[in-house]
């Protein structure tokens, strides 16, 4: 498939759930867009959705005659994802493979994507079929992973970060997420789920670290209210500067793929 009208298609993936992918996704998509770049999400995680939630985006679809529209967030992201298709959230897409390969195709030729500098796809997590036809049809300049500190979920991003570098997709870095905690009475700081990995995986791979990303209340309780755009950190603080390194590693890394 063509890119059309989309400069830059920057895939963002995890080794397992429950790392926070769609979170570290919609920040980022947040930030590009308060740089003033024209930012899509297609939300490629088809059984799993989680980009609506976070921006409080209840649908639907359209269709205008040239190709699917895409639902506008309040800062003006493009998105689209299956949990627009469904008319109750808890509602289940219960598709076989090809239905779903045929979505993720119809999802990226088939919506009117307006022209954008980045299109962020919100990948499922693992090695399954999805990623692998993401891989195959969709042409990507690069991929950012997401993991947490466990040594599990170091282990288990390798083999999503192996199968995305088999299907020469280009490695453009890792982030860190939930690595740390500041206690709110001393500030000291905590780590939850034990001592850093990211660096050795990073290392193992040649590939710079993004960004390490802190559990903070404040982006959980946004994303659950659906304010996801609304997060943002004081100048100075270890979450902004992650957060501008990681787009700033993204954009230079994307710029240098074409």
């Amino acid at each position: 498939m063509e890119k059309g009208q989309i400069r830059h298609v920057v895939a963002i993936g995890s080794g397992k759930g429950g790392v926070g992918k769609s979170t570290v996704t919609a920040l980022l998509a947040a930030e590009l867009a308060r740089r003033g770049l024209a930012v899509g999400i297609l939300d490629a995680d088809i059984t799993g959705p989680s980009i609506p939630k976070l921006f409080g985006l209840p649908g639907p679809l359209t269709d205008r005659g040239e190709g699917i529209e895409p639902v506008r967030s309040r800062a003006g992201l493009e998105i689209v994802s299956s949990q627009f298709m469904v008319e109750d959230e808890q509602t289940p897409v219960i598709w076989r493979g090809p239905l779903v390969t045929r979505l993720i195709q119809q999802f990226f030729g088939g919506v009117h994507w307006g022209p954008l500098d980045y299109l962020l796809l919100d990948m499922p997590p693992g090695t399954s079929d999805v990623p692998l036809t993401v891989f195959q049809t969709i042409p990507i300049d690069g991929m950012v992973f997401v993991l947490t500190p466990q040594e599990l979920a170091g282990l288990i991003v390798k083999k999503a970060m192996n199968m995305a570098r088999e299907l020469h997709v280009p490695l453009l870095g890792v982030v860190e997420n939930m690595g740390w905690i500041a206690c709110p009475h001393c500030g000291e700081r905590i780590e939850p789920f034990g001592p850093s990995r990211v660096d050795r995986v990073a290392a193992e791979y040649g590939i710079p670290v993004l960004g390490r990303l802190p559990i903070r209340s404040t982006v959980s309780a946004l994303a659950d209210a659906g304010r996801i755009e609304d997060v943002t950190s004081p100048e100075g603080t270890s979450l902004a500067a992650a957060f501008r390194a990681a787009v700033d590693a993204v954009t230079s890394a994307a710029e240098t793929t074409l």
